[in-house]
């Protein structure tokens, strides 16, 4: 079968991991994915984290389904055979500075020249206007300037920053809606747009209604661990032979089922148990309700009475967990990709399953410009064009 976005050709110019990711995202469905990459200065996502024999994981899924290609886009060559590809593309990912590719003369008025149907998205820390426009910037400023870490975290302790690219992530999957939206629109019009989207504000849209919750209450949520401000029970409890278990019982229905089931069916007819906000100010005698019954009990009976009684509970998982469980299995998740380089890989599969047309993952990220001659020639260079290249050092 077909896949959704094959035809589909997109370069990515980005690092260090929203473009970058972006472009992943669209390459599982299908699109023509070319990374271009600095000759001397690969993507650091090939060295970010844990290697094998030399070779970055992180980098087999972020590159996973893209051609690798280098070019020195800051030289006349790199320049020219940019826009050259340009002209065949239907979407250039981009994360430099505000500037940087305009300096190169590869700005929006240069690249819709080459390709007026083209998609230009610009995925930077703070956007391409105002005051911290020129700043460098990584997801972690998002997740502290967003409200994110300041509402994470221990009521007493320190804000809490994710220990992963919470921000990128979200961006990442933004700017692939972004990008989509851009091509519709491209349908409609016949030409092409600029995507601006700034990695500050898509976790701020997840966070919820704290804006407007301040705007007309003046209220500042508070960090509150692992309990919420609107409902209870809803926490992390140790089970008797030291598993970690989430329950959340958001729904009153839920919060009922799970008093019942702890044995304390009593705690339903208080006046303040009727309402989200109400038990959520009566969290710690719930927690101790539910917190002292699931310590007297293994882990799977506590999952296997939670079923039973139709209440939400889930293990902590660790990785190790992750890749044993059943329901991924089933849903395979975590899929096999062959490898040239390290053999047989696990990863996370494509992020949604479409029952008519599929995507999938080719292949695994590949080596530095392990494509480029296979590009450029069927851009239509020579191979003397490409030697020419080279020796100027734009390869």
């Amino acid at each position: 079968m077909t896949a959704p976005l094959a035809g589909l050709r997109v370069l990515d110019l980005a690092t260090l991991f929203a473009g970058p990711l972006t472009a992943t995202l669209l390459g599982d469905f299908g699109a023509d994915v070319v990374k271009v990459e600095h000759p001397d200065r690969p993507d650091p996502s090939r060295d970010h984290g844990p290697t094998k024999n030399g070779i970055g994981l992180w980098w087999k899924l972020l590159g996973r389904n893209k051609r690798t290609m280098t070019l020195d886009l800051s030289t006349p060559g790199g320049r020219d055979t940019l826009l050259r590809l340009a002209a065949t593309a239907d979407v250039v990912i981009e994360n430099f500075r505000p500037g940087t590719l305009e300096k190169w003369g590869l700005g929006w008025p240069e690249l819709s020249t080459a390709n007026p149907r083209l998609i230009l998205a610009r995925v930077t820390a703070f956007g391409q206007q105002g005051p911290y426009a020129h700043r460098p910037g990584f997801g972690t400023l998002a997740e502290a300037m967003s409200g994110f870490a300041a509402i994470t975290g221990e009521p007493d302790g320190p804000p809490t920053l994710p220990p992963f690219g919470l921000a990128d992530s979200i961006a990442a999957l933004t700017a692939a809606y972004a990008v989509m939206t851009a091509l519709a629109g491209r349908d409609r019009t016949g030409h092409g747009q600029v995507v601006d989207l700034a990695i500050i504000e898509p976790i701020l849209t997840v966070l919820g209604p704290h804006p407007l919750w301040y705007d007309q209450l003046g209220y500042v949520q508070p960090r509150t661990g692992n309990r919420s401000t609107n409902n209870a029970p809803r926490n992390t409890y140790r089970s008797a032979d030291g598993r970690w278990l989430a329950v959340s019982a958001s729904a009153q229905s839920i919060a009922e089922r799970v008093m019942r089931l702890v044995g304390r069916p009593e705690l339903i007819a208080e006046p303040w148990f009727a309402t989200g906000s109400g038990r959520a100010a009566h969290a710690h005698v719930l927690d101790d309700a539910v917190g002292g019954w699931i310590a007297r009990h293994k882990a799977e009976d506590v999952v296997a009475a939670f079923e039973d009684a139709q209440a939400a509970v889930a293990q902590v998982y660790d990785v190790r967990d992750v890749m044993a469980d059943p329901q991924y299995a089933a849903l395979d998740t975590l899929t096999e990709v062959q490898d040239p380089e390290l053999g047989p890989l696990r990863m996370q599969n494509v992020l949604f399953r479409l029952s008519e047309t599929p995507g999938g993952i080719r292949w695994a990220g590949r080596p530095h410009g392990a494509d480029t001659d296979a590009v450029l020639t069927e851009l239509g260079l020579t191979e003397d064009e490409i030697s020419a290249l080279r020796t100027e050092g734009a390869l």
